[in-house]
């Protein structure tokens, strides 16, 4: 075999790469040492605390059996026309009340601080306090969303689920794996499609005022599949979990004429080939068990899935054509990176 030859041990260009089997040994190390995705405890911790009114929310006030404190625009008025807005200085107007400071409260604390003040005026007054327009908490959305308008937070909690189903998510443009919710200055970072296979866990995580939830498009996150398969091409991903299997098979297989049947090579650490050894992995798709190694094995954005030609295939001539696709990733990975920052 030539000197060039793509085997295990080959001193050419030996620098670059480190040729590693795709054995039943080398999947049960990559099982144990992967991690199922985790939720971080502080998400989950986290439990809404009562309203708080802020400047933008618009109040009904009722006061039972004084129809003209509750609906000074008169009865006949849609309920908006009764309410009273919090002005940008958190404060509002009430008629012998007079001009009180509500941001920060609660709508027991205002309903209380409403009935004290009526007193003077009002015998035992009957005070009841609602929000009927939410303007002052939000969550923010960006990305891979049909609906990014921002969503209230309200006096019911509300939910991960809840914010997902109302935005609803492009399925074919978004990165599932790749949902980041920002609070407090800190990203957490969610697979949504981990996240679907405990139905309850969505419903589980409680958003707060300023939350922000970014999910990326799947365009700049990619594995390359190339040399002798049917459909040369680029596949994006959707979720986390891309097999082997499934990536030979969206390119339309092995070429059964060209195809050699022990150089299927996954290539990673694309990024940065001229400075760092990529990892190449082999897999001898001659062998019976090399469907069932192939169908455990991961690919990651950024791989390269390569199929040599039947023959003697030069490491060389694979290099050579590496050399220029790791620009073109490594561009993509930092403009992927900034889009998101």
């Amino acid at each position: 075999m030539s000197s060039n030859s793509l085997v295990r041990g080959d001193s050419a260009d030996n620098s670059q790469v480190e040729l590693i089997p795709i054995t039943p040994k080398l999947l049960a190390m990559n099982r144990a040492g992967a991690q199922a995705a985790a939720i971080s405890p502080a998400l989950l911790a986290y439990q809404p605390e009562p309203y708080v009114i802020g400047a933008g929310d618009t109040l009904y006030i009722t006061v039972w059996d004084h129809p003209e404190l509750t609906s000074p625009a008169g009865p006949q008025q849609q309920t908006l026309a009764n309410g009273r807005l919090v002005r940008s200085d958190g404060t509002l107007f009430y008629p012998y009340v007079g001009s009180i400071k509500v941001a920060g409260m609660t709508i027991e604390d205002l309903r209380q601080a409403i009935s004290s003040k009526l007193a003077a005026y009002v015998e035992k007054p009957q005070v009841d306090v609602s929000v009927i327009g939410y303007g002052s908490q939000r969550v923010l959305l960006q990305g891979a969303f049909v609906k990014t308008d921002p969503q209230p937070i309200t006096a019911v909690p509300l939910t991960l689920s809840q914010v997902l189903g109302t935005a609803t998510i492009n399925t074919e443009q978004a990165n599932l794996s790749g949902l980041v919710l920002t609070r407090d200055g800190h990203d957490y970072h969610l697979d949504l499609d981990a996240l679907n296979g405990d139905k309850s866990l969505a419903q589980d995580i409680y958003l707060k005022p300023g939350d922000r939830l970014f999910l990326p498009y799947n365009d700049r996150q990619e594995a390359y599949v190339m040399g002798e398969v049917m459909r040369p091409m680029a596949i994006s991903f959707k979720t986390a979990d891309l097999t082997l299997t499934q990536a030979l098979g969206r390119a339309g297989g092995l070429n059964p004429t060209t195809a050699k049947g022990n150089a299927v090579y996954v290539i990673r650490g694309m990024e940065d080939l001229e400075q760092a050894p990529a990892k190449v992995f082999q897999l001898d798709a001659q062998s019976p068990a090399a469907f069932a190694l192939a169908d455990q094995f991961m690919v990651k954005p950024g791989d390269v899935v390569f199929v040599g030609p039947a023959g003697v295939t030069r490491w060389n001539r694979l290099l050579t054509q590496l050399l220029p696709l790791s620009g073109l990733i490594s561009n993509a990975a930092s403009a992927n990176y900034n889009l998101g920052h």
